[in-house]
């Protein structure tokens, strides 16, 4: 039995500055060119042409890492790298979906005012960018220093799909929410909003903002969501520039994602058991490497026929609830 060997970047200096420099020049044109810091509803024609964008640019990003890593490091090291790094940005912009439920719960507090939504989640996103890289590395160091960890990650990933399956039609309650609970005991929260300020002062007295609320929740929410899903990729690739760059194109995508699938998510209802079993199959990948090693094409292959079947099924299933209702509004 053999543990498997934690790989070295093949990036260097200098690809890791363009990359967070391309990052933060798309963060500002977000902010400074394309509304994000103007309060709008966003729409779904809006958000499906960002969520183009981002796919886009992800496969435009493999297409340079291939021909990159061909020029310079061979074919078989290009093909390698390219089909880790798709699996793992399909593997994050999968589990993505999931977080989209979390969202959905965690902006109930917006609802009343869609219009602030897109300004917080972007927020949202700069915070998740820095607490997921933190993590990112810290995981990597981890699986550098004990290889073994990599058997933990996977019998996680195991016991949380199980758990997403036997909990999956449960609705949590967003009034019973212990961080919620303990910010509104220890913090004075006005009851309506002021626009998209996060504290106003009255009569010389800080006071914090629903919007506050929210941002606290998604920042949570993203922290869960990192648990599950950083793990994850490393059935794929140790590659730390790997790891980091799939993520990151998945959570610059994630707001975009979240708008259009606001109005639709009811319809892709099996898609949570979709989710659990890609779940139980990475970390049951994971757990298996001493005895089997999967080519990257099959666990790409498997985990896009996961989502794709849990994403017909829904579709499937929900056409006939969708007529009843239309004939019962004709009636």
């Amino acid at each position: 039995m053999t543990m498997p060997s934690p790989s070295v970047t093949f990036a260097t200096g200098p690809m890791w500055a363009g990359f967070i420099a391309f990052v933060l020049a798309m963060l500002a044109l977000d902010l400074f060119v394309f509304g994000g810091r103007k309060a709008h509803r966003v729409h779904v024609k809006e958000a499906a042409a960002w969520v183009a964008v981002w796919v886009s640019l992800a496969l435009a990003f493999a297409g340079l890492l291939w021909w990159y890593l061909n020029d310079t490091q061979g074919a078989e090291v290009a093909r390698t790298k390219t089909l880790e790094f798709l699996a793992g940005y399909l593997i994050e912009q999968s589990l993505s979906v999931g977080q989209h439920v979390r969202l959905r719960r965690d902006l109930h507090l917006l609802r009343r005012a869609a219009e602030l939504q897109r300004r917080v989640l972007l927020y949202g996103v700069l915070g998740a960018i820095v607490m997921r890289a933190g993590m990112i590395f810290a995981g990597v160091w981890l699986v550098q220093q004990f290889a073994w960890i990599l058997y933990v990650f996977g019998a996680f990933l195991v016991v949380t799909g199980i758990k997403m399956i036997i909990f999956a039609d449960a609705e949590p309650d967003l009034e019973k929410n212990p961080l919620l609970r303990w910010l509104r005991g220890h913090m004075r929260i006005t009851p309506e909003f002021h626009g998209e300020k996060f504290f106003v002062r009255k009569s010389g007295i800080l006071w914090a903002t629903p919007m506050f609320l929210v941002l606290v929740l998604i920042e949570a929410s993203d922290l869960v969501f990192a648990v599950d899903s950083i793990p994850a990729i490393f059935a794929v690739t140790t590659d730390p520039f790997i790891v980091f760059t799939s993520n990151i194109f998945a959570i610059m995508g994630l707001r975009a994602l979240y708008f259009l699938l606001a109005d639709m998510a009811d319809r892709f209802h099996l898609l949570k058991y979709g989710l659990a079993l890609v779940l139980v199959f990475i970390g049951g990948k994971m757990l298996a490497m001493p005895w089997f090693h999967m080519p990257i094409q099959w666990s790409l292959t498997i985990v896009g026929s996961i989502i794709a079947v849990s994403v017909v099924a829904s579709l499937v299933l929900t056409k006939p609830k969708l007529k009843a209702v239309t004939a019962g509004e004709e009636a």
